[in-house]
């Protein structure tokens, strides 16, 4: 999804105008995908090469079926035990192999990809990367620590808040999941923007009531969307 400017004009003037009621500083993160889970296919293919063939075998199928197609192994008589065994065996592991790169690539898709890919892993790539857009762009370090970094994340569908010390110590955790619900539905409903701008107006409501701007409320942060590169890119 493309952010307009109009989008980051909005979002923009709604971080200006909640910060003019408070100390805190809101700073916006955007980002197309926090990780490609390249994980996520050799799992899958590893799990089904495992139990696919191994399944099949306890339904009833014969691996000499497929002989022929794995090197047409041939056994002379029915005394020739150890060159059926064999013959069984070399079928076995082709069929797993065929699976695992059959499957692999299947889950490669992006798509598929994405869908197959643990919810708990998620959360914990998205939490990560929210830590270091953190971090990185100084969120820690303000006068008073009360910045607060709203982080959404597109291809996951999922958004983060994490708050300095400054804002932490004063407000309680759960006042910031009903900001993280309007940015996840803004996420939902291809809003993002309006995801962005509802959140922020919360945030500014929540931290007005909270850390209250003083004498001196200096503008520590830009007060713009910062739109990240996807995974791998520059």
């Amino acid at each position: 999804m493309t952010m307009t400017d109009k989008d980051h004009d909005r979002i923009a003037a709604a971080v200006a105008a909640a910060e003019t009621k408070t100390a805190g500083e809101v700073y916006c993160v955007l980002a197309p995908a926090v990780s490609d889970y390249r994980e996520t296919p050799l799992a899958w293919a590893a799990a089904v090469a495992l139990i696919l063939p191994a399944g099949a075998l306890l339904l009833g199928f014969d691996p000499q079926t497929l002989t022929g197609l794995f090197g047409g192994w041939t056994v002379g008589h029915a005394a020739a035990t150890e060159a059926t065994i064999l013959a069984a065996l070399t079928t076995y592991v082709a069929l797993q192999a065929a699976v695992f790169v059959l499957a692999a690539l299947v889950v490669a898709i992006p798509p598929v990809r994405r869908f197959l890919t643990p919810a708990s892993l998620k959360a914990e790539r998205v939490h990560r990367a929210a830590m270091q857009q953190f971090l990185s762009h100084g969120l820690h370090a303000t006068r008073d620590r009360t910045g607060v970094l709203l982080f959404a994340s597109l291809a996951e569908r999922r958004a983060e808040v994490i708050a300095d010390e400054g804002i932490y110590k004063v407000t309680d955790p759960v006042v910031w999941d009903e900001v993280v619900a309007l940015l996840i539905a803004g996420l939902k409903k291809r809003k993002t923007a309006d995801g962005f701008v509802a959140a922020i107006e919360l945030s500014g409501r929540i931290l007005a009531a909270h850390v209250p701007p003083g004498a001196d409320n200096p503008n520590e942060l830009p007060d713009r969307l910062v739109v990240l590169p996807g995974p791998g890119k520059d």
